[in-house]
């Protein structure tokens, strides 16, 4: 059993919470202590958990040794209008070798996931989305996965597996569950042509930072067809967490905390981890990372049952001629999402067997409108038919 593994969270952070005003986070959610050793499961939702790994991380010095400024802030938040369940469970350590600590990382992944319970983790290096992707091996077939990240991280894969090469590896070891990449927030300069040409093969999506800066909610879509949600903390600029090794260029606190809210509000994502938290973590990037947790919580909160989609009832339909194809639209009456119909083709061996729904924005519907095929949609198709 992997919660065997997990060491209670500090002293120093339990005396924190408890001084926390009556109502704050840190006296709300139950936590993992030495006392009272691990709280039960039964009725949670939703799971914290730092993963004190980080020797894959071409650029750290030094071990990672704890989350525990993170976790301050987070305790001293107040929680929003939340009828949730939600446990500290404390922190993976690492063991003596990486594949001991990922082998213990996927092992409690796929049980949380079969508890129907969201873990939230706080990292070291993000090569530990590896081993939480491989959770989903004997749970389901082929699932999503969202980096948001300034790099894609995919990198050689016949190097052994690090923080800029993971998505690689998943790409390349079996079994193959990897259906679809997505990566919000690319810098281009980050990323060698070889990257970008091998993303574009496989028909994957990537968004360029400069995209998100002008409209945030063109990532809303792709969140809601996430599985796992991984978000590297490189990606927000400099002057909004004060870290150290951090870049000039990025995404701001507002957005950072928009996307964290989109994907807890997708009904599909089921793993949403923070990672590259840096040894030497500012009062202001911890407070950052609290704050990107709240809204993930948040956005959980106000989940609107919509995966997988019935649009028998509460949709409207648009079909649209373009070309020789007629797109098919659906706009919820409930929440006034959108989704675009995926057919399925019976004349090739393709990844679905029957139809399917992709996410997409009201935007997408006026530009088929306009007899413009949406490039999520193009791309989605052209996959399937490879």
């Amino acid at each position: 059993m992997a919660f065997e593994f997990l060491k209670p969270v500090s002293d120093e952070v339990q005396a924190h919470a408890m001084l926390q005003p009556q109502h704050a986070i840190g006296n709300v959610i139950k936590i993992h202590t030495a006392h009272t050793g691990l709280p039960q499961l039964k009725g949670v939702q939703m799971v914290l958990v730092g993963v004190l790994e980080n020797r894959r991380d071409e650029n750290a010095l030094l071990q990672i040794k704890n989350v525990d400024q993170a976790r301050k802030q987070f305790y001293e938040l107040f929680p929003g209008n939340w009828l949730l369940n939600i446990v500290d469970m404390g922190d993976v350590h690492p063991g003596d070798r990486v594949e001991d600590t990922y082998y213990v990382l996927q092992q409690l992944t796929a049980e949380l996931l079969s508890k129907k319970i969201i873990p939230i983790y706080l990292g070291g290096s993000q090569d530990l989305m590896y081993p939480i992707y491989r959770a989903f091996d004997d749970i389901k077939y082929m699932i999503n996965v969202v980096n948001v990240d300034c790099r894609f991280d995919i990198g050689d894969i016949e190097l052994p597996i690090s923080s800029r090469s993971y998505v690689g590896k998943m790409v390349a070891d079996q079994p193959y569950n990897l259906f679809n990449y997505s990566n919000l927030g690319f810098q281009t300069y980050f990323n060698s042509q070889d990257e970008i040409e091998l993303l574009e093969r496989m028909y994957f999506d990537a968004t360029r930072l400069g995209v998100l800066d002008e409209d945030i909610k063109l990532a809303e879509p792709v969140m809601r067809d996430a599985d796992v949600v991984g978000i590297d903390m490189a990606v927000v600029k400099a002057g909004d967490t004060a870290f150290a090794k951090a870049n000039p260029n990025g995404l701001n606190g507002k957005q950072i905390c928009s996307l964290s809210r989109y994907a807890g509000i997708s009904d599909r994502t089921q793993v949403f981890g923070i990672f590259e938290i840096p040894i030497d973590a500012s009062l202001t990037g911890s407070q950052l990372i609290a704050e990107m947790i709240w809204y993930f919580i948040e956005g959980y909160n106000y989940r609107a049952g919509e995966h997988p989609v019935n649009v028998e009832n509460g949709y409207l339909k648009y079909r649209v001629p373009i070309e020789d194809e007629v797109l098919t639209f659906y706009k919820s009456n409930k929440t006034g999402r959108w989704w675009i119909e995926l057919p399925f083709l019976s004349n090739v061996n393709n990844k679905l067997k029957q139809q399917t729904l992709l996410p997409c924005t009201r935007k997408d519907y006026e530009l088929a409108c306009d007899q413009n095929l949406p490039e999520r949609w193009l791309k989605a198709r052209r996959k399937n038919e490879v």
